[in-house]
């Protein structure tokens, strides 16, 4: 039987602990699956409990040197707290080494004797090494030769040949690169961290007519919970009581805050302004949507996107490789050429020290999870590396009509009955609303409000057929009536469309969706809606273009003449009109054949098939809504169509820093390669180079976190 083991590991800090895990959780039967989670420094594992208990799991870390607690033991300040202290301990032992190798270094300089200055060295060593070199043996004893292993070798190697100061100082500036790093990376995990504070920890819960405040965990489903002025909602819920604008901006992203009042919506992590609200919880803390969101941002650690996964499969040939080389450097040259040892043995070194790729490896995963920490703060969703790397080489868009370039609340305009037949206003739209009572379309839902606000009442309706594509049918008082579009009478049932064809290009030119109602012996009217177009994207859609966007269009089960009046107000390039949902996914596959990368925006459900067909699905309007987060690549949290120019902007910028991080690690690791054979380059200069690459390229990935177009 598999089970899932999460596990926190405080002294995972960079990329050598996470693949010293990953080579010695592997070998262990009954491990299916393993991921380690670098920025939040967490082990996910999946195993058979019936060959692997988790204390197995657990032994098995500690045996790396690492600690390990199962993420449901403990308070997170305590965690936070043990961290703290192991990262105090070692900025005292970095400080040490490089008090004595400072010390060291002056005294030499001096003209004072090895005797004196040795041992300052020997000091620094010890002090600033021990624990690199413990993590060094473990890691080799698991056939991984890291980046702490060869700064082992390199020192010892050093004091070998008697280079005792090069090795104290390559000890104290790795010791303090290693510490800078992890400094560096907690701003990533902080950023991450924001996310999740965003909720409160405790909630004010009114049971049996009495206020509590409980900690978030133990309120149940269908508590009533009190929202003050100013606090924020701490779980997801529908209001009962009170009227109050909440700020929706850390899960929507939307500017200004929304009205609330009883029946409304409202989100853990939204800030409540100044009327007090009552709601019912309707989602645990663990199934919010801002749990998800976090859930899903932590998530995309694991997932390996091209960059990445070309750089790590580079990584694993250029080590070894560059290994070989450096002890080929220290052997092959002095018994060819009977020079002496002692200079090539320290080329060797110098190769070895600058041979870890710590700034090409970490370079893509920094980058991916601040682009995708910035998204989630805007109200922009990214399900992982993988899709954010898609969206920045996209070069088409198919956007559905109804609920994403329109408002998708169509209301009815027009209601006429045709001439030849005597039935009523009242009558007509009685039989349309009849049928529309069991459908689940919007447009079903627009016929069904206005004979409500005529005063009239849906006539006895059985047998409810969805007939997808056309329309849908229904027998009302013992007579089969159908409505849909021009397709379901004319080529589905047959009935001649001719004498209100005129009628019905007018009706479209005006922007109109059109319905006809019938039955099977001929036409009884025609039923028109329209569904404003949404400001938003009127705006957001000449952006696109701004953004490398060569193609727009639009797909919709619409008439033709719906269609080009609402692509004629957009900038839309193509339009395809009275489409199936199968049709829509045959129009996406031909764009992609014609136009290559193509995303698809929907409502993330309805039009589950053609974003499914897509390279890119992205759904909007997601907020509250656990089924679109789950099948979109990328969900926009509101009904705010310019959000998608910035994900797009995001992506692309996150691409070219990606691009800008692998292009300098290599460079600078190119050139002091090049720089050892004539000997200009020392081993305190290459372990410099090589953190100091590593630092350079996780700043430049941090600054997506700040990214504003």
């Amino acid at each position: 039987m598999e089970k899932t083991l999460s596990l926190k590991i405080p002294e995972m800090d960079c990329p050598e602990e996470s693949q010293l895990l990953k080579k010695t959780l592997t070998g262990l039967k009954g491990v299916n699956r393993l991921d380690t989670f670098l920025l939040s420094k967490e082990l996910r594992v999946d195993y058979d409990e019936r060959l692997l208990s988790k204390d197995d799991i657990i032994k098995a870390v500690e045996e790396t040197g690492m600690s390990a607690t199962m993420t449901d033991v403990g308070t997170p300040a305590v965690r936070k707290e043990e961290l703290e202290r192991g990262k105090k301990r070692q900025l005292i032992f970095t400080s040490l080494s490089g008090l004595l190798a400072v010390s060291g270094l002056l005294l030499s300089l001096k003209g004072l004797p090895g005797d004196v200055t040795i041992p300052l060295y020997l000091g620094a060593m010890l002090i600033g090494g021990l624990r690199i070199a413990l993590k060094g043996l473990r890691a080799a004893r698991a056939l991984d030769l890291d980046m702490n292993f060869l700064m082992t070798v390199a020192v010892i190697g050093a004091a070998a040949i008697g280079e005792w100061g090069e090795g104290a100082m390559v000890i104290f500036l790795f010791s303090l690169a290693q510490l800078l790093e992890s400094y560096s990376l907690d701003r990533a995990r902080n950023a991450l961290r924001s996310l999740m504070d965003l909720s409160p920890q405790e909630a004010l819960v009114r049971r049996d007519g009495r206020e509590t405040i409980l900690p978030v965990e133990e309120v149940r489903l269908g508590d009533t919970v009190v929202v003050r002025p100013s606090e924020r909602v701490p779980l997801d819920g529908v209001v009962t009581d009170g009227y109050s604008h909440v700020n929706q901006a850390p899960i929507t992203g939307e500017s200004t805050p929304v009205k609330k009042y009883v029946g409304q919506e409202v989100f853990a992590g939204t800030i409540n302004k100044e009327g007090a609200l009552e709601f019912r919880v309707t989602h645990i803390a663990k199934d919010t949507t801002l749990a998800h969101i976090v859930h899903r941002v932590e998530e995309c650690q694991s997932q390996r996107a091209p960059f990445q996964s070309f750089v790590e499969r580079f990584a694993r040939v250029y080590t070894p490789a560059v290994i070989a080389l450096a002890f080929l450097v220290a052997i092959v040259p002095p018994l060819l050429t009977d020079s002496a040892f002692i200079p090539w043995i320290y080329k060797g070194l110098v190769l070895l020290v600058i041979s870890c790729p710590c700034a090409l490896v970490i370079a893509t995963p920094v980058s991916l999870l601040s682009g995708i920490t910035c998204a989630a703060r805007n109200g922009v969703l990214i399900k992982g590396g993988v899709h954010l790397e898609e969206a920045g080489r996209i070069k088409a868009i198919a956007f559905d009509k109804t609920g994403t370039l329109t408002k998708g609340a169509p209301e009815v305009v027009d209601v006429l009955p045709l001439s030849t037949n005597s039935l009523s206003h009242d009558r007509f739209l009685g039989i349309a609303a009849a049928i529309e009572l069991r459908s689940e379309h919007h447009l079903g839902g627009a016929i069904l409000r206005r004979a409500r606000e005529d005063g009239i009442e849906p006539l006895e309706a059985t047998g409810f057929q969805a007939i997808p594509g056309k329309g849908a049918s229904a027998l009302v008082e013992g007579r089969k009536y159908y409505i849909g579009n021009t397709k379901l009478f004319r080529d589905f049932l047959g009935i001649p469309i001719s004498p209100v064809e005129a009628t019905l290009s007018g009706l479209q030119t005006q922007g109109k969706t059109v319905m006809l109602v019938g039955g099977a012996d001929g036409l009884l009217g025609i039923i028109t809606v329209a569904d404003d177009i949404r400001r938003s994207g009127v705006e957001a859609l000449p952006k696109l273009k701004h953004n490398g966007i060569e193609k727009i269009l639009m797909l919709t089960g619409d008439n033709g003449g719906t269609a080009k009046t609402i692509a004629s107000r957009l900038a839309v390039d193509e339009y395809f009109a009275e489409l199936s949902p199968e049709d829509k996914v045959t129009a996406v596959r031909e764009c992609i054949k014609r136009y290559g990368k193509t995303a698809m925006v929907g409502d993330g459900v309805n039009d589950a098939p053609a974003m499914a067909a897509a390279t890119l699905g992205i759904a909007m309007g997601t907020v509250g809504t656990d089924t679109a987060l789950e099948t979109a690549d990328i969900a926009l949290m509101s009904d705010d169509l310019s959000k998608l120019p910035f994900a797009l902007a995001l992506s692309r910028r996150t691409l070219r820093v990606i691009k800008e991080n692998i292009a300098f690690a290599l460079i600078i690791k190119a050139v002091f390669l090049t720089l050892i054979i004539p000997g200009w380059t020392t081993l305190w200069m290459a372990v410099g180079a090589d953190m100091g690459a590593s630092l350079l390229v996780i700043f430049n990935g941090l600054r997506l976190l700040r990214y504003n177009p």
